[in-house]
């Protein structure tokens, strides 16, 4: 059987507001994370500033962590044209920050983030944040009240199951498809995760958290 090396990841929850953060270990099938946060950019009102500003931090956040992957998520296609082009730009500056230290990047999409890690793609934040506490064997009490570092944590976990051979969650992340068959998508995350669906009753009704 193929070791999977170890290595580090670091999630991004791309904005121009609040960008979360958060590192992860992988080695093997085992996943702990390292670190979480944000970036607080609410007092800067200068566009071209903040970017700056995410360049910087990120750059920072690279130098510290070391990560061998970048796992960003990507922006939401809402209705408000302008909230997406400055999550665009933002996620831009995570990106290039990324290439020029030749980092290999991996893009998600929100649903994709939350059927992989809750088995249900109109999970909530709150949803999410529960089940990365439960999988990850988190505090909840120390997390810090931002959804935006918990998404980041959920986009990193998201790449460390696409990175584990074998797993189910590759095929799923990168066909680009989400399941239309509710059965089908539940018949896979209990492939997944079996002591789960055992252990939590709710899950097999495909009810709420």
């Amino acid at each position: 059987m193929t070791q999977t090396p170890e290595k580090v990841i670091l999630g991004i929850d791309p904005g121009t507001s609040v960008l979360g953060y958060a590192a992860v270990r992988m080695c093997g099938k085992k996943c702990e994370m390292l670190a979480m946060g944000v970036i607080d950019l609410r007092k800067c009102k200068d566009v071209y500033l903040k970017l700056g500003r995410i360049l910087e931090r990120v750059a920072s956040l690279m130098e510290a962590f070391h990560p061998d992957e970048i796992a960003v998520e990507a922006p939401f296609c809402g209705k408000n044209v302008q909230s997406m082009l400055k999550l665009g730009r933002a996620q831009g500056v995570v990106i290039a920050a990324a290439m020029m230290r030749d980092i290999p990047i991996f893009e998600f999409a929100p649903l994709k983030i939350k059927q992989t890690v809750t088995g249900n793609g109109l999970a909530t934040k709150e949803q999410v944040k529960r089940m990365l506490v439960r999988l990850m064997k988190l505090d909840e009490d120390k997390l810090l009240p931002y959804y935006d570092a918990t998404d980041a944590l959920a986009v990193a976990y998201c790449r460390y199951l696409e990175s584990i051979p074998g797993s189910l969650a590759t095929k799923t992340l990168n066909t680009g498809e989400t399941h239309k068959n509710k059965k089908s998508s539940w018949a896979d995350f209990a492939a997944m995760h079996p002591e789960r669906i055992n252990s939590n009753p709710t899950l097999r009704n495909n009810k709420k958290i």
